[in-house]
């Protein structure tokens, strides 16, 4: 047992949960872990979070939105006990009804477990975000949209400071034009891999809400782009219409700007995904994300479609290459190789 372990084990002991089994559960691309705690007596169980402090993790944020969702009826985990400053959570354990898993089980299901959790982004939308929080701006998303050129790019190609400059020009009147508006919480993770499915409640608890810590004020589309288009499965795209238009409807909101906004951030998101997932690669040592690189590709040629991104498209389509499985390759070589740009 390593020092970290031991650390975990203490804090668990030192709950109500003291002496109870531990089992890793799957990760996510950051520096958390998570483990499953199963009382032996009564069976019940619970999650416990570690995010080390010494790499960068803080539990505080995860704490704080947690709190936020669960006081306005949203199934986000409940908190059961909580050491911050030594990076360790005990929260309610929502069980393993991933989307992404329950949707292959049972296909009919898709439309409605879309629905229910676009029907979780309308009353999200309702509330106005926590006092505090951090706004998902023009220039953090322009910023954060140019990875794709500082990380992909640069290693996929070439490097071309020219035509990142361009593009970060392009895309920051673009965003300020249809995308700037800032007035709801979003939780920049909002996917089939991080929603759960909770049929035995009610309304919109019965979507189970997960990695959200991160979550920041940012324009109402923007979620909805990150459920539709997801980088880690195909949502059919008669659902995904579907979902805008009832979001649309249901939201009350001008759908002529929604969909400018939407395909806005959709090719700012994939943009800044590509990069993410080449990072990861690169300086991490995870190439397993460069195999979503593909999908993430064809949201983008999508979006670079609409005409509210005419004077972006050819910065994107003409300069970054299609991540071809030479190009995947040629990345995959360079593994944890790069520790900084």
């Amino acid at each position: 047992m390593n020092d970290r372990d031991a650390a975990a084990r203490a804090f668990v002991d030192s709950t109500a949960w003291r002496g109870a089994k531990i089992a890793p559960l799957a990760g996510d691309a950051s520096n958390r872990r998570y483990l499953r705690l199963t009382d032996a007596e009564t069976n019940a169980s619970a999650v416990l979070m570690d995010a080390p402090p010494e790499r960068g993790e803080d539990t505080a944020p995860f704490v704080a939105i947690a709190r936020y969702l669960c006081a306005r009826g949203f199934s986000a985990p409940r908190i059961l006990a909580e050491d911050t400053g030594a990076g360790f959570l005990l929260i309610e354990d929502l069980g393993d009804a991933l989307y992404a898993r329950v949707i292959p089980q049972a296909p009919e299901l898709e439309p409605v477990l879309y629905e229910a959790a676009t029907d979780v982004l309308i009353a999200l939308h309702e509330h106005a975000p926590p006092a505090g929080l951090a706004t998902y701006d023009v220039p953090l998303m322009a910023d954060l949209a140019a990875l794709a050129y500082d990380w992909y790019l640069s290693h996929a190609d070439k490097a071309d400071g020219d035509t990142r400059r361009a593009f970060h020009d392009a895309m920051t009147c673009a965003l300020w034009a249809d995308a700037s508006e800032a007035p709801v919480l979003i939780q920049r993770d909002y996917h089939a891999e991080n929603l759960l499915w909770l049929p035995d409640r009610e309304g919109i608890a019965r979507v189970g809400l997960l990695d959200f810590q991160d979550a920041m004020r940012g324009h109402p589309a923007y979620d909805l782009v990150s459920l539709l288009q997801d980088a880690r499965r195909d949502v059919p795209p008669r659902i995904a219409a579907q979902m805008i238009r009832y979001y649309t409807d249901r939201a009350e909101v001008d759908a002529e700007a929604f969909d400018r906004a939407y395909h806005i951030l959709g090719l700012q998101r994939n943009l800044r995904i590509l990069g993410v997932f080449a990072r990861l690669c690169l300086r991490d040592g995870k190439p397993r994300y460069l195999d979503l690189m593909p999908r993430v590709w064809g949201h983008l040629m999508h979006d670079l479609d609409h005409p509210a991104l005419a004077d972006i498209a050819p910065l994107v389509r003409d300069r970054l290459p299609a991540p071809t499985p030479e190009i995947l390759n040629r990345l995959r070589a360079q593994c944890a190789s790069v520790p900084t740009l």
